[in-house]
């Protein structure tokens, strides 16, 4: 329990069945269908609930891989070609379908998700944490400022590079090599969850892919996580612990 929230795994199909419902009101909308994928029997389930009430306020699932070479089974890899991170010896871990509920506008939450993240990683010893991080809707346009900035200060390095593989993506690098973003536009269109990324030295694709399913752009992100920089871990672990 930490502050008016606690955290769990799932515990049984009535949990996952709460986290796929929060999902399907935050991805696709109330009575739009269901959001459920061959991933979630694979996946730890991570709950954050409110606990006088025992609500669902956030929730996210875990992948653990035992190197880089076993990559190319998360969700991630359906949609990038992540070839140049097979040669990873350490464990990595995917961390997948992240979302709050849109109720609660607490910034609480998302610091208690990234403690209970801490933890996973420091019980297994995960060297590279990654996932795809999603901008709402599909119009490029609206996040001109935010790709710009990224291209500018946060592409992955080059012999990590995932490469072109979804149908539909939006270059962003080479689109707007030239642009200068605006800072302040940029972070205020930024989703939080990928701001906390680059905050701990994270990284990102050099191109966005289109979702259409989930009416969203995304880009694949990672984090190494002995670049954390060392206050910020201090930090985390001790939310964590």
């Amino acid at each position: 329990m930490i502050g008016r929230y606690t955290t769990r795994f799932a515990e049984n199909a009535a949990d996952v069945a709460s986290a796929q419902a929060l999902r399907r009101e935050t991805f696709r909308g109330e009575g739009q269908g269901s959001d459920v994928d061959a991933f979630d029997s694979i996946c730890k389930h991570v709950l954050v609930e409110e606990s006088d009430t025992g609500h669902l306020v956030c929730t996210f699932r875990l992948l653990l891989l035992a190197n880089g070479s076993e990559i190319d089974k998360s969700y991630s890899a359906q949609f990038y070609d992540l070839e140049s991170l097979h040669d990873i010896k350490g464990k990595i871990a995917e961390m997948g379908r992240f979302c709050i509920d849109p109720a609660f506008n607490d910034p609480d939450i998302l610091r208690i998700a990234w403690s209970v993240m801490t933890r996973f990683v420091d019980d297994n010893d995960v060297e590279l944490l990654f996932g795809c991080s999603s901008f709402s809707g599909t119009d490029f346009a609206e996040y001109t400022d935010t790709f710009a900035l990224l291209k500018e200060r946060h592409l992955a390095p080059k012999r990590w590079l995932p490469k072109t593989k979804a149908p539909r993506v939006f270059h962003f690098a080479n689109t707007l090599k030239l642009f200068k973003p605006n800072l302040k536009a940029a972070q205020r269109r930024m989703p939080p969850l990928l701001r906390t990324y680059l905050l701990m030295g994270g990284w990102v694709s050099d191109h966005a892919v289109v979702d259409n399913d989930l009416n969203t752009l995304h880009v694949f992100t990672g984090m190494e996580i002995k670049s954390i920089p060392a206050n910020r871990k201090r930090l985390l672990r001790a939310m964590a612990g």
